[in-house]
């Protein structure tokens, strides 16, 4: 499919310089973006709550004030509806949250506020987050921009629907085991899941404090980086948030992979992928390869418990959090996440404990690994979308998680970027993994090979 040049699927960088130079306005760009929310969204239901520019940001983001201008310069960003919003409803996607309004944002929403980031809706997520497709029972089924009949992955499949159709130049999303990842992969975007810890999570609804992340995802890794920048940072007052300095991640963004080790994901676990995945992904080792990198082969087929370890907590934690609402109204969950809670709160102690200490070991291999090569390349996921009709959201679930969720266990940072599409065109993702806290790297090589290829330049014909 050709690119696409409405003044809404502009990427973030682009807008901001364009803002800068006085060739568009902030107000401009929101009215492009709003176009797109209501020529589309009743087909695609990316958005649950559309919101009202803040015109108190407005001041000072004219022409002739380049050096003034905040990070984001007015742009309109998008927030899963986890993300607390002062006065306006965050759902959760639930019905035991269809009506709170909350008193303050979350800590990155203020974040992304007071770089001049304007919020223009709350996204269409999985459920309370526990779930891959976005086939949400109470707010409506999100639908794949590509072929309306697919899922766009979850639980962040709203995010990355509106920002694959220039409903918003960017957005937030969450991932606990893939929910960043998986829809940027399904729908032809960026997705970046920092390392554990590096977001604040306060004024989010969890899933799991144990393996909750908040990232961004966009049109380009330029744009990730960007929105990173703005929302990673420490809160004293999330315990979950660890006081490491964020270094700049955009300096070297262009300084490319030369002699940088890469390993390539091989072995049983891995190559259980559809066939075109893998041929997209081998193809993006010979674009590593051709910049400079060595590719090395590495067998890494015990991921698999590492998957298995963190779908167990993944439910286990939920059930915790959600436990006097399980008890209490069960009726009030669609019925694939009420079984996943029931067996969550059903998962015996012995099983969860293991599962930790799975967390630990797969955290010290992993880590041991990234001392010898910068990145690590696999799949982002096995199989391209699903049809929205095809099997049950469980099996979607085991399917869409198997290589994703690896790295939600160990908190490793990881970035899905767009590598080809199926036969079908349907879009394909390959994912990179650095080492802890090492986001500057990571985007660095994401960009290397982004620059290489123009996946990423592709939008669904309907936007």
């Amino acid at each position: 499919m050709e690119p696409m040049h409405s003044p809404g699927l502009l990427t973030l960088h682009e807008a901001i310089e364009r803002i800068r130079s006085g060739s568009l306005s902030a107000v401009e760009l929101w009215q492009a973006c709003s176009s797109q929310i209501e020529r589309l969204n009743p087909r695609l239901n990316a958005l649950i709550t559309q919101m009202e520019r803040d015109e108190s940001l407005e001041s000072g983001l004219g022409a002739g004030t380049e050096h003034a201008l905040p990070a984001l310069a007015g742009v309109p960003i998008a927030v899963k509806d986890l993300f607390e919003t002062a006065g306006v409803r965050t759902t959760a996607g639930s019905l035991f949250f269809k009506d709170h309004i909350p008193r303050q944002d979350a800590v990155v929403v203020t974040k992304v506020r007071a770089a001049g980031g304007q919020i223009i809706g709350k996204t269409n997520t999985h459920e309370i987050a526990l779930g891959v497709t976005t086939d949400n029972p109470h707010f409506g089924t999100c639908r794949n921009p590509w072929d309306t009949a697919r899922v766009p992955g979850g639980s962040s499949g709203g995010s990355a629907v509106a920002v694959a159709t220039g409903m918003a130049l960017a957005a937030l999303g969450t991932d606990t085991g893939g929910s960043i990842r998986i829809p940027a992969s399904l729908c032809g975007v960026v997705g970046l899941k920092p390392t554990y810890g590096r977001v604040s999570l306060r004024g989010v609804f969890a899933l799991s404090w144990n393996l909750d992340h908040a990232g961004p995802l966009a049109l380009s890794v330029r744009d990730a980086a960007t929105l990173l920048q703005v929302i990673a940072g420490y809160d004293e007052d999330d315990p979950h948030c660890a006081d490491v300095p964020v270094a700049d991640l955009t300096s070297q963004l262009e300084s490319g992979v030369r002699g940088w080790r890469v390993a390539s994901v091989c072995g049983s676990y891995v190559e259980q992928a559809d066939a075109e995945v893998l041929e997209a992904v081998r193809q993006a080792a010979e674009v590593f390869e051709g910049i400079g990198a060595g590719v090395t082969r590495v067998d890494l087929s015990y991921l698999r418990e590492a998957a298995l370890a963190n779908g167990l907590m993944t439910q286990a934690d939920a059930a915790t959090y959600h436990r006097q609402r399980l008890a209490e109204h069960p009726e009030m969950f669609g019925e694939d996440v009420r079984r996943r809670l029931e067996t969550g709160r059903d998962t015996p102690t012995t099983d969860y404990v293991l599962a930790r200490r799975t967390q630990t070991d797969m955290r010290r291999r992993l880590v041991r690994l990234l001392q010898d090569f910068e990145v690590i390349m696999l799949p982002t996921t096995a199989i391209t979308a699903p049809l929205i009709s095809s099997g049950d959201a469980l099996e979607h679930a085991r399917q869409l998680t198997r290589f994703t969720s690896p790295f939600n266990l160990t908190g490793l940072p990881a970035v899905s970027v767009p590598c080809g599409f199926s036969g079908g065109g349907l879009p394909i993702g390959v994912q990179l993994v650095a080492g802890p806290w090492r986001e500057a790297q990571l985007l660095r090589a994401a960009r290397a090979y982004e620059r290489e290829t123009d996946w990423g330049l592709r939008h669904p014909g309907g936007a």
